[in-house]
């Protein structure tokens, strides 16, 4: 997300990194740069004079101007304000209410309110809760369907009205709230109809369905591509139906950006959640703080050892450990890694969240297939016997060659996986003498589990060669 601003962006300060003293001039450059990004990047023309503005004022400040490293002061104060841009502190969902929680999704149609219902079920079901679906989207061929289809993959209830009694969508919402409360479902999603334009029909209804079941939140589902036109049409919405916040959807695209950069400044309403990926489990809070280390290639290292405390199970952690610490790790034990990996996501994506990965260190990860060079390792080891498996010290010479032929790799290929295997185990074994607190070995050996400290050193960064 935001890869073209944050490449400019960057771009626009490294050209202030080498200079011990920094004018008024060099500052007025950097933020031509930075404006003319923001435009690139379809940030609504206000909140990008606004923005520059109050940079350049506190940029060209005497503290700034004379201090060591007046670059790094440059950078601090744009990463202020984008944190103030987009929000300020993190918004969440408020169920702190009567239960249950009603939730109202609306938008225009193709924004992905119904894919964003199910994500939001699994969101709340994996927090204990206990979601339920709506289908109160009439109108669109499917969409009531699309909605049990999803629910049945996450194993959510899913009310839906029978259409031969062609009930209105409010009262489907109300029949559904009605039904959570004496089934226990302490969370209710309303899935509602979209429309390809803002309507008065569209409103009414939404209207309607505000007035009869008293939704906690009010949630524009925004697409985050849609760029400057989203301001538009959420000034619309918020007028008539008093948003409570914004979900973005797509952020994983390659967007510009300028939707999620101008609507909170724009609205006064927050952004409470991003979509980030097509899978169900691509749901993530949005914190302002964070998006913003993103954007200015300063990592988001806090979201990323959230991933991997999400994908690692605390006991099979442990005991990974203990098998690294006694150099027992073995191939079936590597197996579970790469399933641990997977669900972190695409390896590109974890490495933006690292500090101090840079453009290049990036286009010179994403010129090799990395998934590609993960299956070659995984069927090297999966021809492998489950003894060979257990205990890599059985692999001699005609193995090597029996298990080349098996996955369709070299002898050489093999022998390198075999050798890096090794390394790795001794690098993590290392690390771990060195890590102090208490047990917990970590995605791939890459990422604490909780309670760890990162270590200085390596990254296990052999996973992509």
């Amino acid at each position: 997300m935001f890869d073209s601003l944050s490449e400019k962006l960057q771009s626009a300060f490294s050209r202030l990194r080498g200079k011990g003293k920094v004018t008024e001039a060099d500052v007025n450059e950097a933020m031509r740069e930075v404006r003319l990004a923001l435009l690139e990047a379809d940030v609504s023309l206000k909140v990008v004079r606004e923005f520059v503005g109050k940079v350049k004022d506190k940029a060209l400040g005497v503290e700034v101007l004379e201090s060591l490293q007046p670059w790094q002061q440059v950078v601090g104060i744009v990463n202020d304000e984008l944190i103030s841009l987009l929000g300020g502190e993190e918004a969440t969902i408020n169920v702190t209410g009567p239960s249950p929680t009603v939730i109202m999704l609306c938008g225009l149609q193709g924004a992905g309110k119904t894919t964003l219902a199910g994500k939001l079920g699994l969101y709340f079901k994996k927090q204990g809760r206990n979601p339920l679906l709506v289908a109160c989207d009439i109108y669109r061929p499917a969409a009531v369907k699309q909605l049990q289809v999803l629910g049945s993959q996450i194993s959510v209830p899913v009310f839906a009205s029978d259409p031969v009694q062609k009930k209105s969508p409010p009262t489907i919402a109300r029949l559904a709230v009605e039904q959570a409360s004496k089934t226990g479902n302490d969370i209710v999603i309303l899935d509602t109809a979209g429309r390809l334009a803002i309507d008065q029909d569209l409103m009414d209804e939404l209207g309607q369905m505000r007035a009869m079941v008293k939704p906690t939140e009010i949630l524009l589902v925004v697409d985050a591509m849609v760029g400057q036109d989203a301001v538009n049409f959420a000034e619309q919405f918020n007028a008539q139906l008093n948003l409570t916040g914004f979900i973005m959807t797509k952020m994983d695209s390659d967007t510009r950006g300028g939707a999620a950069l101008s609507i909170r400044s724009v609205t006064g309403v927050p952004i409470k959640l991003m979509g980030v990926g097509e899978k169900l489990e691509a749901l993530e809070r949005f914190y302002p703080d964070r998006l913003a280390s993103r954007i200015l290639g300063m990592g988001d290292i806090l979201s990323l050892i959230e991933k991997a405390q999400e994908a690692v199970d605390e006991k099979q952690a442990a005991a990974l450990e203990a098998k690294l610490r006694e150099s027992r790790f073995n191939f079936n034990d590597f197996l579970a890694q790469l399933e641990q990996m997977n669900k972190l996501g695409p390896l590109e994506n974890i490495f933006k969240m690292v500090p101090g990965v840079n453009r290049e260190m990036l286009d010179q990860f994403n010129s090799v297939d990395s998934q590609k060079i993960l299956g070659r390792k995984k069927a090297i080891v999966q021809s492998m016997t489950p003894a060979e498996r257990a205990n890599p010290a059985l692999i001699n010479g005609p193995r090597r060659r029996r298990i080349a032929n098996g996955c369709g790799q070299t002898v050489q290929q093999v022998n390198q996986f075999l050798n890096e295997f090794e390394q790795m185990r001794k690098i993590m074994r290392n690390m771990l003498n060195k890590m102090p607190g208490s047990k917990g070995a970590s995605v791939a050996g890459v990422l604490p589990a909780k309670g760890r400290k990162m270590p200085k050193g390596g990254r296990g960064s052999w996973f992509s060669r």
